[in-house]
Order: C-alpha cells, then sequence, then structure tokens
C-alpha cells in the first residue's frame, strides 16, 4: 500500500533582530516587571524580533522558494540605524518595547519584503506596520500585568542600533501545545551600510 507523505508546513515570518547588547539593555529595564508580573507569558529573549512580513502557516517548499530572493533583497539594501523606545501594550494583554530610528527605512523594507512575498506566490493578509518587538502576554483574564509593565517602560531609551540581516523565521510548535520557540530559516546581510 502506498501511503502519501503529506509535505512538512511551516509557521514563517521575515524580520529584523536587535544585537544581544541592545536587548540585554532592555532586559534589565525589564527586571523590576519581571519580578512584579510573574504571571505573564514572557517571551524569551533570544526570541525577541521585529516582524517585517507574517508569512503564516506554509508549504516548506514555498519557504525554500523564498530564500534566493530574501538573499537579494537583503544584499541590495542597507542596514537600518534602529533603537529600542518606550513601551505599549496591544488589547491590554500584549507588552511591547518600540521602535525608534529610521523608522521611513524600515516600512520601505517592509513594502519591499512583503512584495516579493507576494510575487513568489505567498498570499497573506497584510496589515500596516506597526514597528514593535513583542515582550510578553497576559493570560485570559489577567490584563493588567501588561499594562502596568507598559507604563514602566514608558521612558526607557535604548542605544541606537544597526540591523545587519534580514531573518526568514520559523516557529514551532505547529498547532501543537506549549510555547513557540523561533529559528532561523536562513539570515542574510545587508549589503550597505550608511
Amino acid at each position: 500500500m502506498n501511503e502519501r507523505v503529506r509535505p512538512a508546513n511551516v509557521r514563517a515570518f521575515i524580520a529584523l533582530a536587535p544585537p544581544d547588547d541592545a536587548k540585554d539593555e532592555l532586559a534589565r529595564a525589564l527586571r523590576p516587571a519581571y519580578e512584579a508580573y510573574p504571571g505573564l507569558r514572557w517571551n524569551r529573549i533570544e526570541d525577541w524580533h521585529v516582524t517585517l512580513a507574517f508569512l503564516g502557516e506554509l508549504p516548506a517548499s514555498a519557504v525554500s522558494l523564498l530564500r534566493p530572493p530574501l538573499a537579494a533583497l537583503a544584499a541590495g539594501r542597507r542596514s537600518l540605524r534602529l533603537a529600542l523606545r518606550g513601551g505599549g501594550h496591544f488589547d491590554e494583554r500584549v507588552l511591547w518595547s518600540g521602535i525608534d530610528g529610521d523608522l521611513d527605512g524600515l516600512r520601505l523594507l517592509a513594502v519591499e519584503v512583503r512584495a516579493l512575498a507576494e510575487e513568489h506566490g505567498v498570499a497573506y493578509t497584510a496589515r500596516p506596520l506597526n514597528p514593535h518587538l513583542t515582550l510578553a502576554r497576559a493570560r485570559r483574564g489577567d490584563v493588567s500585568g501588561a499594562v502596568q509593565a507598559a507604563a514602566g517602560l514608558s521612558a526607557f531609551t535604548g542605544r541606537t542600533w544597526r540591523a545587519e540581516r534580514l531573518h526568514l523565521v520559523a516557529s514551532t510548535p505547529l498547532g501543537g501545545p506549549g510555547p513557540l520557540r523561533y529559528r532561523d530559516v536562513a539570515a542574510w546581510p545587508f549589503g550597505g551600510t550608511d
């Protein structure tokens, strides 16, 4: 009997990642919130990223097809100077840090990345780019932690850093229980600096 093997799917997105020292700086500013709001589901610092395009669940073959054009796009773009600034929340449940710096360049990069994905057959629901780095999520029924932690970050001003690579990222588990974990499928250096 021949069983047809279903190709693996990957939940993918395209992102930028702050360098470790910028993430460490923000983590130090978050220490009081970590202690004060242990009920929040805190994202792992190694998973912090700035999403440019969320692609959703895709066949692994579609993800592979994006690699060469994303590499070419990165090679033809200059790196961006960004910073982590302040904090906020979405729907009183999602705590985030804001992004500052070359926001026009960041928005243009997001437009280019999204257009490239569409050119290669990846249809997704486009949402306006709201540059941020997700830090934690409140558990259902416990929204005060995200709101109060956001208030505690309002004065945070991180150092300026250079986004040096474009990342194609997969998240796991797909459809299963447990927290999400992220892994780079590939990452490409930007071709120039200012």
